[in-house]
């Protein structure tokens, strides 16, 4: 289901600079903020009263500064099992993305680092494919999923491998078309070989794919 084009979105985030940074990104883009919160428990009582299309949060927030916002996330998944949430870290954690992804069913989740953040056009198509029920990853976290499984992804050719990278991205054929310029025919086939290779099932929806993908990769 495709996202609204105007998002409610409930904002965690402890910087009060990024925080404020965040909110006026997402209003330049015509999104609605209904809250803007600086630590965990305050998402969790936001959330029940705001109605947000989606959640964005910090992994990392008070008061312990370890893993707070990550554990209000999927505790709202499992309370809410259809409300979107992207995740944000500084760093790369691959076991964060692996217990977002494990919550609900997996569709309508993210895990981005903050410094894609600055990469402003992507950003925001990553948060309405969230919205949208999609599954988005960030490159560099698939890079090092990708590192722990060598075999038999030694079987695909470079070609394969960064078509793989873009599909965990959550993109579609015709993204990862434009984005090594080739064709969409193109970018099917090589989709069949991986799929193929890696023994994964055959699946039209974007999101089960995705899915799909990173199952694999998490091993």
């Amino acid at each position: 289901m495709p996202a609204p084009a105007t998002l409610r979105v409930v904002l965690a985030e402890d910087s009060v600079l990024l925080r404020e940074g965040l909110a006026g990104l997402l209003a330049r883009f015509g999104h609605e903020v209904v809250a803007a919160v600086g630590d965990a428990a305050e998402l969790g009582e936001t959330v029940a009263t705001g109605r947000p299309d989606i959640v964005v949060t910090d992994v990392r927030m008070p008061p312990g500064f370890t893993d707070e916002g990550l554990r209000a996330a999927v505790e709202l998944r499992r309370r809410h099992p259809a409300l979107p949430i992207l995740v944000l870290s500084q760093y790369v954690e691959t076991t964060y993305a692996t217990h977002l992804l494990d919550a609900g069913d997996g569709t309508g989740v993210g895990y981005l680092l903050k410094d894609r953040i600055g990469r402003v056009e992507e950003f925001i198509e990553a948060l309405h494919r969230v919205a949208g029920g999609g599954t988005v990853v960030d490159p560099e976290v698939v890079r090092q999923l990708l590192r722990r499984r060598r075999d038999p992804l030694g079987a695909l050719t470079p070609r394969e491998r960064e078509v793989l990278a873009l599909i965990a991205e959550g993109r579609s054929n015709a993204a990862i078309a434009a984005r090594l310029v080739v064709t969409e025919a193109a970018v099917a086939k090589h989709i069949r070989a991986i799929l193929q290779k890696l023994d994964l099932p055959q699946a039209d929806q974007d999101h089960r794919r995705v899915l799909a993908v990173l199952a694999y990769l998490r091993g």
